[in-house]
């Protein structure tokens, strides 16, 4: 579905990631594969570093931690916020939604609209979507979405092809209209015939957890995991995002009136480092304007590695200057999509730690 709107902009972002880093040269020891090779898959990948919870740690625990301190800084007042749009693929609970346990946490409005969205991959962009349409309405002013998840706490750590790139991040973007900001322009496509490519097996009501989904089996790499983990056809992912996701963004260009040469910034989600540099020769778009640094630093966090890409690489331009950005979220569902719009003079563009237990 394809979407038009004009006058919309970020005017902040904060990203907030775990204080406590696990190496991959100390998660190597956990895997059943020799070290060389997993030193190679390593180089390919872009795995060097990935930020995890500790046991007991949600994501809504992440975003809180972001909300006060933007609260705490001034750069933000409970009272402002007219709609919370909080998007996840690892809920607190079943119910109530998250969106709501936040509301309460942080004392906002009655009248603040609360909305959880269940979108993994490509949720920075159906996140931004469902605030943009939130702004058409004449009483919103401001709009928060979050994105957060805290998936290292389902993904087997004797799984060589997941763990070393799951980390956790709860984001925070501040989303306004902005007179003058220009056009938006946005495609979202779906291919639930797929949808299985990436799952969690166990834990829903199609199939509950019990002691029987905890059991580990090895597959035919000698990656361990049980129903209750992630499994991620990784094969099927990547020719996914290869075959179809450079002609949707094609045809999103077109639409924005423009080519990819004419996009100051991409702004993707990052599966990993090979993904992201392989969708950059696809476009024929030069690295330095598609960062791919994010799971090497704190690994992949599904919808919150756009922001995490845009505080990592550009937080003093994003302050600065506005650039004509192209965002693109693609995996989970399987959902792919894409924005193209200004982005730029941000109030804020900040990186906090949540801290680890006992500090």
């Amino acid at each position: 579905m394809k979407f038009h709107f004009t006058d919309k902009a970020i005017t902040g972002m904060m990203v907030v990631v775990p204080e406590q880093e696990r190496l991959f040269a100390d998660d190597m020891r956990l895997f059943n594969a020799p070290e060389n090779r997993s030193r190679k898959l390593a180089m390919v990948m872009g795995y060097w570093a990935h930020r995890v919870v500790e046991e007991g740690v949600c994501a809504s625990d992440l975003a809180e931690y972001g909300f006060r301190k933007l609260f705490a800084d001034g750069k933000l007042k409970p009272e402002e916020i007219d709609a919370l749009v909080y998007v996840t693929i690892s809920p607190d609970h079943f119910m109530p939604p998250t969106s709501c346990i936040l509301h309460g946490k942080l004392g906002l409005r009655r009248d603040c609209f609360c909305l959880d969205v269940s979108q993994g991959c490509c949720g920075f962009v159906v996140g931004l979507l469902q605030a943009f349409q939130l702004l058409e309405q004449k009483g919103v002013r401001k709009v928060v979405v979050v994105n957060a998840d805290v998936i290292s706490r389902k993904v087997s750590p004797k799984d060589r092809n997941s763990y070393p790139l799951i980390g956790d991040a709860a984001t925070i973007a501040i989303v306004e209209n902005r007179e003058g900001a220009g056009d938006v322009f946005a495609d979202v496509r779906f291919d639930g015939t797929r949808a299985m490519a990436l799952k969690i097996p166990a834990g829903g009501f199609r199939q509950p957890s019990s002691p029987e989904t905890a059991i580990m089996t090895a597959d035919h790499e000698g990656n361990e995991r049980a129903p209750d983990n992630l499994v991620m056809d990784g094969t099927a992912v990547f020719n996914f995002v290869m075959a179809d996701v450079p002609p949707m963004l094609a045809d999103l260009a077109h639409d924005a009136g423009t080519d990819f040469a004419g996009i100051d910034k991409y702004y993707f989600h990052q599966p990993n480092k090979f993904m992201l540099q392989k969708l950059a020769e696809k476009l024929d778009v030069p690295y330095d304007k598609m960062p791919n640094n994010v799971v090497e630093n704190y690994g992949n966090s599904s919808g919150a590695t756009i922001p995490s890409a845009m505080a990592l690489n550009d937080a003093e331009m994003l302050c600065r200057e506005t650039k004509r950005v192209c965002f693109s979220g693609f995996g989970v569902g399987l959902t792919y999509g894409g924005i193209v719009m200004n982005c730029g003079g941000f109030d804020f563009c900040d990186t906090i730690y949540y801290p680890n237990k006992g500090e």
